[in-house]
């Protein structure tokens, strides 16, 4: 920086001054710890946001599977041998993946009971459930869902 000054007869000072402020390491680490903590909370929110949001697309898509095992049902006035049946007769154009295992493989079916009148027939799938062994929000294991 060069500053003017009327005492001298250019009008200028001869040296120039230079002023260099850095930061303290005090200052670095208060900085460094704020982001830190702020970091730290985003990241706690972010993975309870992810998992209420899993949570709510294994709700619709059990939802989804019900419905058509139901309409299957309606249809046909038996359950589905498997849920590779639901595809193939065009109730769900594809099996939804299970977002707690990332697999359309994992689904836990449940059988009808045997029909006593028909003893030949084949028990179907009735229900399902997720194959995740985890617990939900509301301390329920999604295999209970």
């Amino acid at each position: 920086m060069r500053f003017f000054s009327p005492h001298h007869p250019s009008g200028t000072r001869p040296h120039t001054i230079s002023l260099q402020r850095g930061f303290t390491l005090m200052e670095l680490l208060v900085v460094m710890t704020i982001i830190a903590l702020l970091s730290t909370v985003g990241i706690v929110g972010y993975r309870h946001s992810m998992k209420l949001s899993k949570e709510s697309v294994l709700k619709e898509n059990l939802f989804q599977i019900r419905h058509a095992l139901e309409q299957y049902h309606a249809d046909r006035s038996r359950y589905p041998a498997s849920l590779a049946e639901l595809r193939s007769k065009g109730y769900v154009r594809e099996i939804p993946k299970d977002p707690m295992t990332n697999s359309s493989e994992t689904w836990r079916t449940i059988q009808e009971s045997a029909d006593p009148d028909a003893p030949d027939a084949e028990p179907g799938i009735f229900d399902v459930r997720s194959g995740s062994q985890d617990i939900s929000e509301d301390q329920v294991p999604y295999s209970d869902w």
